[in-house]
């Protein structure tokens, strides 16, 4: 099998093969490894690559599992962490320069977790500054570039930008971000992967340098609705260590992925809010209602009282303040090397009053009572992720945020699932949004794996390397019918 097969494997199919010894965790971070090699220099997702010590944990793993003592079906396999996620011993930097020397004294919570059961950390992935930004850019560390456009560079989305190209271009299977307004789930559009805005306390994010911590939240993301699902189950959990967590039940969404849409209801966004989207977004969104209501769910039109934008306003005001108040040592400071286009998000707290945060606070609780009792009987809200697909960055208006229709899952502390829907005309991904009640990830999950992949798939997943090119050559010719196998991924094209 060739690293560009490994390397685009789902995570469930890999973990079958390395518990039944046809796969060697080995062979596998090998293969991701020589992939990094091959494509960071453009892509730029990662942060650091741990390669010494993830072939050392790879070894380790092989030799447990061929000895029959695996601790799990994860075991063996690699995941990279976004660049706020704390490693005792390594440097975290937050995306900015001036924590470019800051080594972790402690390890976060989920990393342990994720550590615990077999996972083998590749690295840390690229973030926006601080975690301050949707369009995925850094001035000073470099912006990712997004895979589906090798020749223009495009918006990869943020915070999570390292996290989402990473994954999309294949380097790993999968990978954690974090979400404040949209943080998992605009990269998860513009790179065409599915990621998870988890609610508040469900993963605990000790050990994971805050932005807002009133609205933060770690999430999953990978190729697959299932995947999402299995890093979800191994990531969530109670945390002595984080109040937020205590008093969650465990949830497990695995048993009813893939079950059918009937007695499932379903809210169409307030008509008002179509004006936000593209045609080419809105033709995918429109599409996926469609094929949902196919397989048996029932569509609601349903209004709000209140606008996304407004949500939105009220999400930045407690980012802002919150933001400021834990890194205005450096954002008072002229002379610190921050990114232009993020100090001046971070110091609007500055000049925030105590009575707009707590306004924001208070009617915070009002709105999340509205949208209760205006989702009564529903299962869902189902939106566009992004306006629009990936932006050419020399076209981003770095004033204005990309978030419009995420911001409010984070402000009203909802679950929230962002996953492909389709390929728009100019070639690039458009994404889903399934918007659920807060605690309730197992009916987004439940909804996003009954949505079916995109059809128009590329046919070889991102770059072949020479030998991938000539096995590729030498197979057509022995073949003995004619035609070609469809793989999920992103080419060069």
């Amino acid at each position: 099998m060739s690293h560009t097969d490994l390397t685009h494997l789902p995570v469930h199919e890999l973990s079958k093969l390395i518990q039944s010894r046809q796969l060697s965790p080995v062979d596998l971070v090998e293969a991701c490894l020589k992939k990094i090699e091959q494509h960071d220099a453009k892509l730029h997702s990662f942060v650091e690559v741990y390669a010494d010590d993830a072939r050392r944990a790879a070894r380790g793993a092989e030799a447990a599992i061929q000895a029959g003592h695996s601790v799990g079906p994860l075991h063996g396999i690699p995941i990279a962490l976004k660049d706020l996620v704390e490693l005792e011993g390594k440097v975290v930097t937050g995306g900015s320069e001036v924590m470019k020397a800051n080594v972790a004294t402690r390890t976060a919570t989920l990393a342990k977790k994720l550590i615990a059961q077999g996972m083998i950390v590749l690295g840390k992935t690229h973030t926006v500054e601080f975690a301050m930004g949707g369009w995925g850019t850094n001035t000073h560390r470099g912006t990712p570039w997004n895979p589906w456009d090798l020749k223009r560079a495009r918006t990869p989305g943020g915070s999570s930008s390292g996290s989402g190209v990473s994954v999309a271009a294949g380097l790993v299977p999968w990978a954690v971000g974090t979400d404040t307004g949209g943080s998992v789930r605009m990269p998860a559009s513009w790179c065409g992967i599915t990621g998870l805005k988890t609610t508040i306390g469900r993963v605990s994010t000790y050990g994971v340098l805050p932005l807002s911590p009133t609205l933060d939240t770690p999430g999953p993301m990978a190729r697959s609705v299932q995947d999402v699902a299995l890093l979800y189950v191994a990531m969530q959990g109670p945390d002595p260590l984080d109040p937020l967590t205590r008093g969650l039940p465990y949830t497990d969404p695995m048993p009813t992925l893939s079950r059918d849409l009937r007695g499932v209801r379903l809210a169409r966004m307030p008509e008002k809010e179509r004006s936000y989207a593209s045609a080419d977004v809105l033709a995918a969104y429109d599409r996926s209602l469609s094929e949902l209501e196919m397989l048996g769910a029932e569509i609601i039109e349903i209004d709000l009282p209140f606008s996304f934008a407004d949500v939105a306003t009220y999400n930045l005001r407690i980012m802002a303040a919150e933001s400021y108040e834990l890194y205005h040592h450096w954002i008072d400071d002229e002379q610190a090397p921050l990114d232009p286009h993020v100090r001046p998000r971070i110091a609007g707290g500055r000049s925030l009053s105590a009575q707009a945060y707590i306004e924001a606070l208070r009617t915070r609780d009002v709105m999340k009572a509205q949208f209760a009792a205006a989702l009564e009987g529903m299962d869902a809200l189902l939106t566009p992720t992004t306006m629009t697909t990936a932006v050419p960055l020399e076209e981003v208006d770095q004033t204005k945020a990309p978030a419009h229709f995420t911001r409010f899952g984070n402000y009203l502390n909802l679950t929230a699932l962002a996953l492909p829907n389709g390929i728009a005309p100019d070639g690039l991904p458009t994404s889903l949004q399934i918007v659920c009640r807060a605690h309730d990830e197992s009916m987004a999950l439940r909804i996003g794996s009954a949505e079916p992949r995109p059809t128009e798939f590329r046919h070889l997943s991102t770059w072949l390397g020479h030998d991938d090119l000539a096995q590729l050559v030498l197979r057509s010719i022995a073949a003995p019918v004619r035609g070609y196998l469809a793989v999920w991924g992103v080419s060069p094209g």
